[in-house]
């Protein structure tokens, strides 16, 4: 009679187990070796200037434009849709990088808000961002 014979259905593992000393042990030997890498901190003269306080269009619900200048004197202006490309490009050239957020109520529609943020682009706007109001909790 004949025996046959059996796959056998586990996996070898030893091999796994040697390969992995192996690399513990070189990680422990050269771990001495390795020096962290210094961070250059910087210092107080080469300090960044500081960010400037943005340039706010709002958008109400009746189509109505404010531009609000949150830097001193704190001016703040109703506008045109037409003229809002040329007032925002005037302020732009005093302090181009100022960066300017749209203020829009809940209820404006979408293309409303993107109306002014194309008109933004095509006055010079290199930062354009929307203002958002924190959820209350």
């Amino acid at each position: 009679m004949r025996r046959t014979r059996r796959a056998i259905n586990q996996i070898n593992v030893v091999p796994y187990i040697d390969v992995m000393l192996v690399l513990l042990v070189i990680f422990m030997v050269t771990a001495p070796f390795i020096n962290p890498s210094q961070v250059e901190l910087p210092s107080v003269g080469r300090a960044g200037p500081a960010p400037t306080a943005p340039l706010e269009v709002v958008l109400r619900v009746d189509g109505t434009l404010l531009l609000r200048d949150r830097e001193p004197p704190h001016d703040e202006v109703v506008i045109t849709g037409e003229g809002l490309a040329q007032a925002v490009g005037e302020r732009l050239k005093r302090r181009p990088e100022q960066p300017v957020v749209i203020s829009a109520d809940k209820d404006v529609r979408y293309e409303a808000v993107m109306q002014v943020m194309d008109a933004l682009s095509r006055a010079g706007a290199p930062r354009v961002g929307l203002l958002v109001k924190p959820t209350q909790p």
